[in-house]
C-alpha cells in the first residue's frame, strides 16, 4: 500500500489545481492500493469545498475503492499528538501526523504527496531506527 496525502487528493480531482496533471501522471503509474486517514480526507474535502466537482470526484474515488480509508485508534491518536509536539517547529498538522503513524503501524515508507519538504523531514520509527519516507515523483 502507498500512503496518500492531502495535496495529491485535491490535485487529482480539481482540474484547476496547478499539480493536477503531474498527480494524474503519477497515479497512472501506481500499481499498489492507496491508503489514507480520516484527517487527510477531512483536509482534502475542506480544500475542495462541499458541492464542488472535485469533492464529488473524491467521494466517487473513495466509494469506488480507489482509496482505502484507515482509522486511528486511541493509541494511534496519542502517537500522532506526540509527533505533532515533536515536529512543532515545522509545524506538523494532524493529517501529516496520522500518515506518519500509519506508516509506523503498517511498516510502510512510500507516500504520494506534493509536500516534499515536510515528508523528507519526517521520520518513521521502525524499532530503534528512524527511516525516511520514499516520496513518489
Amino acid at each position: 500500500m502507498i500512503l496518500a496525502d492531502t495535496g495529491p487528493l485535491v490535485a487529482l480531482f480539481d482540474p484547476a489545481d496547478s499539480d493536477h496533471k503531474r498527480c494524474v501522471n503519477i497515479l497512472a503509474d501506481i500499481r499498489e492500493p492507496l491508503g489514507t486517514t480520516i484527517p487527510v480526507l477531512t483536509e482534502a474535502f475542506h480544500l475542495l469545498s462541499p458541492g464542488s466537482i472535485g469533492s464529488q470526484r473524491l467521494m466517487d474515488f473513495v466509494t469506488g475503492h480507489g482509496l482505502t480509508v484507515l482509522f486511528l485508534d486511541d493509541r494511534a491518536l496519542v502517537r500522532a499528538f506526540a509527533l505533532m509536539a515533536q515536529y512543532a517547529d515545522r509545524p506538523m498538522d494532524l493529517a501529516d501526523a496520522s500518515l506518519v503513524v500509519l506508516a509506523e503501524t503498517l511498516k510502510m515508507r512510500r507516500i504520494f504527496t506534493i509536500d516534499r519538504d515536510d515528508f523528507t523531514t519526517y521520520r518513521i520509527k521502525q524499532g530503534h531506527r528512524h527511516v525516511p519516507f520514499e516520496v513518489l515523483d
